[in-house]
């Protein structure tokens, strides 16, 4: 299982260093009334949808794998994915660049209406933001396709699948934790947080897009050239 996680580490990196889902999660969690409840329903939505997409795709992606006989290697769908990946986070670092709008970023109504968001509707935007997002459906695909390549077995796969979904959301949970454990002292640490994520969001996109963009492309490249 080890060597899995080592595998699936890109993926849980890219998924896990996605500001603005970090950002909706902090404003919820600082919301006035019912900020934990909120924080809560935000990240249970979007476990829920990661869960409904592995169990909807990772039957079919095992499939694909093993009718192309990716048993070694990437193989082709893994490669592919990578690929279409690493594209995906360049042209995202090249719009932040130019300024240019996000199509993986939800209008910026959604962040005004946070502090009068219900817990029901903090539900509704973790279950949605996994599936407007083409980068993060992306990531979740090649992590379900690479868990497929390994033919660990229905359990251990599934196992592994939860492991990716805990580890990509770990910057999510970890300030839940921090309210749970140290309310008082948390709002402080959430404040600064949120601030400094915000005033450097763009040089956080730019960043992050452009080095697992060209990691993602050699490798998708790579795995495609070594295909017999």
């Amino acid at each position: 299982m080890g060597s899995m996680i080592v595998a699936l580490l890109p993926y849980i990196l890219g998924s896990a260093l996605v500001p603005l889902q970090i950002i909706i999660g902090l404003l919820l969690l600082q919301s006035p009334n019912q900020g934990l409840l909120k924080g809560i329903a935000y990240v249970g939505g979007m476990t829920l949808t990661r869960l409904l997409q592995g169990a909807a795709f990772g039957l079919l992606l095992g499939e694909s794998v093993a009718a192309s006989g990716g048993e070694e290697g990437k193989g082709p769908v893994v490669a592919t994915l990578l690929l279409v990946l690493g594209i995906l986070l360049l042209v995202a670092a090249y719009k932040k660049w130019r300024k240019q709008p996000d199509p993986d970023e939800p209008p910026p109504k959604w962040l005004t209406a946070i502090d009068s968001a219900t817990p029901w509707q903090a539900l509704g935007i973790g279950l949605t933001l996994p599936l407007i997002a083409i980068k993060l459906w992306v990531f979740t695909l090649s992590a379900l396709a690479t868990i497929a390549t390994a033919q660990l077995g229905l359990q251990s796969g599934a196992i592994a699948y939860v492991i990716f979904i805990l580890l990509a959301q770990s910057l999510l949970l970890l300030p839940l934790a921090l309210r749970l454990l140290i309310p008082q002292r948390s709002k402080a640490i959430l404040d600064r947080a949120s601030a400094w994520l915000t005033a450097y969001n763009r040089p956080i996109v730019i960043g992050v897009s452009l080095v697992f963009g060209l990691l993602f492309l050699q490798s998708g490249l790579s795995g495609l050239w070594a295909i017999p």
